[in-house]
C-alpha cells in the first residue's frame, strides 16, 4: 500500500502567432487548438509519508531545463524540501503542436523565435499546478501493473540505421521497434479508480508540420478518451480520473505507418537517404493510416487507448515495495567511459551534423537558412556571428564521421547554445525502475540501456525489477543513438549531440544510479555541477499584442457567416465570428475556454454545454487580417451518436483596447451563432 495522488491542468498557453515546437518549422505557426494541452501529475509516498516520488507527464514536445529549474523553484517556496530534483520527474509527451518558446539555450530560439513568457508561464503554472492538486488529493491505494503489445502502430522510421547494430543482437528481437505498453493502474483502498500511467514509444507525429492547431496528437487523444470513459458526464478535461500516456524509448519510431512516399510521385522512398527522384528529400514524407493526420491521429490514438484498457482491465500484479529515487547533474560534454580494461573513450562538446538540417520523413527540413533571411534582423545579427564559428578541430575529430553542422557546444552568445549540464535520474516504485532520460533513445539504446540497468539491480541485490523507460524528461539533449546507428549518420546520429559515445555514457551512468538505489547508497552520490540559469532577456520575434479591431459597423462577437438551420450526425457545423487576437486570453487566464458547444433543454428553458474546446470533436480556426482585424471560425464536426435536437455554439474572447498611449485593457466578449437543429439520420 502506499499513499497516492492524482492531478490534471491545463498547460495549453497561447493558442495563435507562437511557433509550434517539434517540426523546427518556422512557418508552422499557432492559428487556433484542436485539444487543450494538460499536464498530469501522479504522486506516490509510502504510508508513513517519509518517502515521496512524483511523475508528471505534460503534453508538450520536451521538457525543457528552463521549465524544469522555475518548476523545482516554485515547488521548493510552496513545500520546502518535499519535492526535490531527485523525486520530482517531469516527462513530455514528445506532442509536435505545443506552443514552443520555453527554452533557455539558444538553438531552440531559433525556430521558436526566442523567449516566449506567455508560453513558459503556462507550462510552469499547469505543471505546479497538476501537482499541488494531487498533493491536496493524497490518500491510500494500490498500484497495478501490466504489460502487453500494441500493434499496427509504429514503425521504425530510420529501418537502414537499425541494421546497422549486430545481427546477433537483432536476432533477439522480433522487431524493429519497441512494441510493449506498460501501464500501472491506480485505485483507492475502497478500489475506486484513480488514474493509469501507460509507456509507449512512438512519436506523436501523426499532425504533421502543415497543422496550425494546437493539440497533444495520438497519444494526447489517448488520454481523451480514456478521461472521458471514466469521468463520465464530465467535459473534457473536467473529473478527478487521470490517464496519461507517457514517451519512452521513440526515438526512431514514427507513427505514419504506411512508410516513406514522394509526395509528388507517389512511389516509395525508403531508401537509406530517403531522397525522391524528383524533388530530392523535401519531397519524402510518410503516411499515416487514415485519409488525413485528423483521420491518422484518431487511429493511432484509438489503438494505444483501447490497448491501454484492455491492460487496465485486466491488470492484477500489485507493485509492493519501497520507494527511492536517484539523481546527478553531469557534464555531459566531458563523461569518460570505461568501455573495458584497456580501453577509455570520452564524449564531446556537443555538435549537430549535416543531416540534422534534412529533418526526417516525419518532417522534412526546415533549416533552409537563405542569404537575405539574415540582413537586418537585430534576432540573427546577434547570432549570425556565432554561426560563422568554424568547429575546433578537436571537435571535428571527437564527433567523427559525424560531418558537423553547428557546432553548438563552441557557440555561447548570447547564451549557450545547447546544454553541458545534463540531469540522470531513476525513481524506484517498489519493484518497478522508471529511469527518466533527457531525450530521445532509439530504438536499440533503449533496449541496451534497460538491459543494463536490470542488470546492474541483479548483481547488486535487487532482482526481478521492471524497468522502464520515461522519455523527454527534465532537460533537452535530441537524440541517443547507438554507437553503430551512429556510423551512418542519419537525422537520429546527426543530432546526437555528444558524439558516437554517448549512449555508453548514459549506460555506466545509469548503472550508477540503478547500483547506489539497491544498495541504498544514494545519499554517497555526488550532486555533480548544477546547471546554469540565464537572466533571460525577452529577446522574441513573435509580434507584439496590438489593439484589436473590427470591420466597420461591427463589434467583436458578430456573427460573419453563419450556422446551417439544419444537420445530420457526421456533418460539420460551421460559424465565423468576428474575433480578436486569443493571446489575450492566454494573458488573461489559464482555464480560459474559446468555446462551446450547448444543447437546448425545454423543460427548463436552458442552454446546457455539451462541448468545449478541449472536445477532439470541435476546431477553433484564427485569422489575422489587416490592420488589428481578425476572424474566427469554430467547426463542430458532429459525432455518430449526437443526440437530435436544437443546439448552438457560443465563441468566449477578450480584445485589446488602447485607453491612453502606454494603457490598454483586456476587455471580454462572446458570440452566439443562431440556434440550429440536428436530426436523426
Amino acid at each position: 500500500n502506499y499513499l497516492l495522488g492524482v492531478g490534471r491542468a491545463d498547460c495549453t498557453g497561447p493558442v495563435a502567432e507562437i511557433p509550434l515546437m517539434g517540426y523546427a518549422n518556422p512557418d508552422q505557426v499557432g492559428g487556433g487548438l484542436l485539444m487543450r494541452l494538460y499536464s498530469r501529475a501522479f504522486i506516490v509516498a509510502d504510508l508513513d509519508d517519509s518517502k515521496r516520488i512524483v511523475f508528471v507527464s505534460a503534453d508538450i514536445g520536451m521538457v525543457s531545463q528552463r521549465v524544469r529549474l522555475e518548476v523545482l523553484k516554485e515547488l521548493k517556496s510552496k513545500y520546502g524540501d518535499l519535492y526535490r530534483q531527485d523525486n520530482v520527474i517531469l516527462s513530455g509527451t514528445h506532442t509536435h503542436s505545443g506552443p514552443g518558446g520555453y527554452f533557455q539555450y539558444t538553438l531552440f530560439w531559433i525556430t521558436s523565435k526566442g523567449l516566449i513568457r506567455p508560453s513558459l508561464n503556462a507550462l510552469v503554472s499547469g505543471i505546479v499546478k497538476s501537482i499541488d492538486i494531487a498533493h491536496q488529493n493524497m490518500k491510500r491505494g494500490r498500484i497495478f501493473i501490466n504489460r502487453g503489445t500494441v500493434e499496427n502502430s509504429q514503425i521504425n522510421r530510420s529501418p537502414f540505421s537499425y541494421l546497422e547494430n549486430p545481427a546477433s543482437e537483432r536476432s533477439r528481437y522480433s522487431s524493429d521497434t519497441d512494441k510493449e505498453m506498460v501501464m500501472l493502474k491506480m485505485v483507492d483502498e475502497n478500489g475506486q479508480e484513480l488514474g493509469l500511467i501507460s509507456w509507449f514509444a512512438v512519436h506523436p507525429v501523426s499532425m504533421n508540420n502543415t497543422n496550425h492547431l494546437v493539440n497533444s496528437d495520438n497519444v494526447g487523444y489517448a488520454s481523451y478518451l480514456f478521461e472521458q470513459e471514466k469521468n463520465k458526464g464530465m467535459l473534457p478535461g473536467e473529473g478527478s480520473f487521470v490517464a496519461a500516456f507517457a514517451s519512452s524509448n521513440l526515438g526512431d519510431v514514427s507513427p505514419n505507418t504506411k512508410g516513406p512516399f514522394c509526395v509528388n510521385t507517389g512511389e516509395s522512398c525508403n531508401n537509406p537517404q530517403s531522397t525522391c527522384p524528383v524533388g530530392g528529400a523535401t519531397m519524402c514524407m510518410a503516411m499515416g493510416p487514415g485519409n488525413d493526420m485528423f483521420d491518422s491521429t484518431r487511429i493511432i490514438g484509438q489503438n494505444i487507448y483501447l490497448k491501454a484498457r484492455e491492460l487496465y482491465e485486466k491488470a492484477s500484479q500489485e507493485v509492493t515495495g519501497t520507494l527511492s529515487s536517484a539523481h546527478q547533474w553531469v557534464n555531459m560534454s566531458d563523461v569518460s567511459v570505461k568501455l573495458n580494461a584497456t580501453h577509455t573513450v570520452k564524449t564531446c562538446k556537443p555538435a549537430l551534423g549535416h543531416s540534422f538540417a534534412a529533418g526526417t520523413i516525419d518532417g522534412v527540413g526546415a533549416f533552409n537558412f537563405t542569404q537575405g533571411t539574415v540582413e537586418g534582423d537585430p534576432f540573427w545579427d546577434e547570432i549570425r556571428d556565432q554561426l560563422l564559428g568554424e568547429p575546433s578541430n578537436e571537435t571535428k575529430a571527437c564527433h567523427k564521421p559525424k560531418p558537423i553542422l553547428f557546432s553548438t557546444g563552441e557557440m555561447t552568445r548570447p547564451h549557450p547554445w545547447h546544454p553541458d549540464i545534463v540531469d540522470v535520474q531513476i525513481a524506484a516504485i517498489g519493484s518497478l525502475a522508471i529511469i527518466a532520460v533527457p531525450g530521445e533513445f532509439t530504438t536499440m539504446s533503449g533496449r541496451r540501456l534497460r538491459e543494463a540497468v536490470k542488470k546492474e539491480f541483479d548483481s547488486s541485490g535487487t532482482p526481478r525489477m521492471d524497468v522502464v523507460i520515461a522519455g523527454l524528461c527534465n532537460v533537452y539533449t535530441h537524440y541517443i543513438t547507438t554507437y553503430e546507428e551512429y556510423q551512418v549518420q542519419r537525422y537520429e546520429a546527426a543530432s546526437t549531440i555528444y558524439g558516437p559515445h554517448t549512449l555508453s555514457a548514459y549506460i555506466q551512468l545509469y548503472r550508477g544510479l540503478a547500483r547506489a538505489i539497491a544498495t541504498n547508497t544514494v545519499r554517497d552520490l555526488p550532486r555533480g555541477p548544477e546547471p546554469p540559469l540565464f537572466t533571460m532577456s525577452n529577446l522574441t520575434l513573435v509580434p507584439p499584442l496590438t489593439a484589436d479591431r473590427t470591420p466597420a459597423n461591427t463589434t467583436f462577437g458578430d456573427v460573419l457567416q453563419e450556422v446551417r438551420r439544419q444537420y445530420q450526425e457526421r456533418e460539420v457545423a460551421e460559424v465565423t465570428f468576428v474575433g480578436a487576437n486569443p493571446r489575450n486570453s492566454a494573458e488573461n487566464a489559464t482555464e480560459h475556454n474559446f468555446l462551446t458547444v450547448e444543447r437546448y433543454t425545454n423543460t427548463s428553458d436552458s442552454w446546457d454545454v455539451v462541448q468545449n474546446d478541449a472536445s477532439w470533436d470541435t476546431r477553433f480556426y484564427w485569422t489575422k487580417g489587416l490592420f488589428g482585424r481578425s476572424n474566427v471560425t469554430i467547426e463542430w464536426h458532429i459525432p455518430h451518436g449526437t443526440e437530435p435536437g436544437v443546439y448552438r455554439i457560443r465563441y468566449f474572447g477578450h480584445y485589446k483596447r488602447k485607453l491612453s498611449t502606454s494603457h490598454t485593457i483586456s476587455v471580454p466578449f462572446e458570440g452566439t451563432s443562431s440556434s440550429f437543429e440536428i436530426t436523426a439520420l
